[in-house]
């Protein structure tokens, strides 16, 4: 009798080198094998639910949903407005979405859920079961990444959603509807650019250590304080050196946007926006100037974004996974 034979009777069988090989009742797996990137796709839907705290404690829920919740009033506010005065102007626009209250929202959003995501793993060292195989170590930051964009999509772009319903109901005829559908394509684009941009500098950010208060402050604090210094730069340049032109801020002025990702962000729409010269009232525009350094704004965040996102990457290829 072969040494398979004596082990799946149950009998003790002798191996090729005199040890003894016991049969004690595991089973092979012999279902089908998903692979790799089925692998990337569970992680990733993992990781979304764990952003918003589903499949966690109900203290995990409550900042997602109250920060989900402030972003969506304005949208309700503005469907209330527009059903009881049908004559009046939508009091918020889709690409300029009230700038400083998702800054504040999404900074906290991302500043909380980014560690949860990351600081787990760095603390208790489980990547190794990660990084088995057929999961490579490119697997996990990307699944990560996917994940915390889509989050942070999810409460960008629901708002601006239901903002479009709220004024294609009040609207009459294909006609308008349809103008009101190509107003809310910038916006949404201009979603996925905050998306892409934070999530990948938050997971960076966060990545630097497997504490989770530690790296809350790693993620937050930096982001906060490069908006206040933006702001406060941009301020001193319209102080200290006034206009450089009929009708052009100073260069400190202009380029003081590119320090914080918020207000990167609200530069690029301003450069977006003066080609379809677009007029927005000023208090729904990021406080953003850039004078005529819009194209800076626009490679400084393609860079920026691809610099964060290849960091995420090394991070992963050369952390320790003992």
């Amino acid at each position: 009798m072969s040494a398979e034979a004596e082990a799946a009777a149950g009998q003790p069988a002798l191996a090729a080198d005199g040890g003894v090989i016991h049969n004690i009742g595991y089973r092979r797996y012999d279902a089908e094998r998903l692979g790799r990137w089925r692998i990337v796709q569970a992680l990733t839907w993992h990781s979304y639910r764990a952003a918003f705290g589903l499949g966690r404690g109900g203290k995990a829920k409550v900042f997602p949903a109250l920060l989900f919740a402030l972003l969506c009033l304005p949208a309700a506010v503005n469907a209330v407005a527009l059903a009881t005065n049908p004559h009046s102007q939508p009091l918020v626009s889709y690409d300029a979405y009230i700038p400083a209250l998702r800054t504040v929202t999404v900074l906290i959003f991302v500043a909380l859920e980014a560690p949860n995501l990351l600081s787990a793993d760095l603390r208790n060292h489980t990547l190794p079961l990660y990084f088995a195989r057929p999961m490579h170590r490119i697997d996990y930051p990307v699944a990560k990444l996917i994940a915390l964009s889509l989050a942070v999509l999810t409460i960008v772009e629901i708002p601006e959603l239901l903002l479009y319903i709220g004024n294609v109901s009040q609207v009459h005829g294909a006609g308008q509807a349809w103008e009101q559908t190509l107003r809310l394509l910038p916006g949404l684009l201009y979603g996925a650019a905050w998306a892409v941009l934070l999530a990948s500098l938050g997971l960076l950010l966060a990545s630097t250590t497997g504490r989770r208060v530690f790296a809350i402050c790693a993620t937050g604090v930096p982001l906060f304080f490069s908006y206040i210094l933006a702001h406060a730069l941009a301020q001193a340049g319209q102080q200290a050196f006034g206009p450089a032109g009929p009708g052009q801020p100073s260069a400190l002025t202009s380029l003081a946007g590119l320090i914080s990702p918020f207000t990167l962000l609200g530069g690029v729409l301003r450069w977006l926006q003066a080609p379809r010269g677009v007029r927005v009232p000023a208090q729904m525009l990021q406080a953003t100037t850039v004078g005529h350094y819009g194209p800076v704004y626009g490679a400084v965040f393609a860079a920026l974004t691809i610099a964060a996102v290849g960091g995420l990457i090394l991070r992963y290829r050369k952390i320790g996974v003992a």
